[in-house]
């Protein structure tokens, strides 16, 4: 008996820290943490390798490198720290959009997408999908109107004071404009992409949902997701690309 627990207590203590490791990896997704907490796991498996071969010195070293980096992750990423709790906390709602109600806001917002462009007025417009919406909702007005062409881009015409602001679409429905959305912290971004790329890359990090934005200077519609940038696409792309991650799980 003693002989089992003794082969059988290190694989649950393996099975137990890869469990806690991979819901760190989820709890950190789509945050500039997440490549730390990599870093942090590479540091911890050579920890317990030194262990293993008995060097002493550089376990001790790496210990307390663990106990200073612990203080030090609370520290700099107590943003992203709190985005994970914010999300363990959330009701995902999920989509409630019957098919033909689907069908007809891709068409609206396909529309206003393709004039928009054409008429060379910048625009950023979030559709919520799992992740509440509600606190950026509060930065802007409130609307609380059917999603129409016409009335997007009636929104985004310079001479409207929302215009430099986001359009939030929540259940089908436009629920405000001229909402303010976190900027990037992504470095890497190209110096092609302004405030708006940036702001919708910097809400599609920190949640799910799907974010059109249309350049004033190029004319070009890219969506964003999770983080992921996808460019240069056409009106019939970029429809079958919103229902592809509207019925995204």
């Amino acid at each position: 008996m003693g002989n089992i627990v003794y082969y059988w207590k290190p694989l649950v203590e393996i099975l137990i820290l890869w469990f806690v490791i991979y819901e760190a990896m989820i709890f950190f997704e789509g945050t500039r943490a997440l490549q730390v907490i990599r870093g942090i796991i590479i540091l911890l498996v050579a920890y317990f390798i030194f262990l293993k071969l008995g060097f002493v010195v550089l376990g001790w070293l790496l210990g307390q490198l663990f106990a200073i980096s612990v203080i030090a992750i609370m520290v700099i990423f107590s943003p992203e720290i709190r985005q994970g709790l914010a999300r363990l906390g959330k009701q995902r709602f999920g989509f409630l959009l019957k098919p033909e109600e689907l069908d007809y806001l891709l068409k609206q917002i396909a529309e206003a997408c393709l004039n928009l462009s054409r008429a060379k007025h910048g625009a950023i417009i979030a559709i919520e999908k799992n992740d509440p919406l509600v606190a950026y909702v509060e930065s802007g007005v409130i609307v609380d109107a059917h999603v129409s062409s016409e009335l997007i881009e009636t929104i985004f015409e310079r001479a409207t004071i929302l215009h430099d602001g986001g359009l939030i679409i929540q259940r089908g429905r436009i629920s405000a404009a001229g909402c303010i959305f976190p900027l990037t912290e992504n470095q890497e971004l190209s110096r092609i992409f302004g405030t708006r790329h940036r702001a919708a890359l910097g809400l599609s990090e920190e949640t799910d949902a799907i974010i059109v934005v249309i350049s004033e200077e190029r004319q070009d519609i890219t969506l964003m997701h999770q983080g992921k940038m996808y460019r240069d696409l056409s009106v019939k792309e970029l429809t079958d690309k919103i229902e592809q991650l509207i019925k995204l799980k």
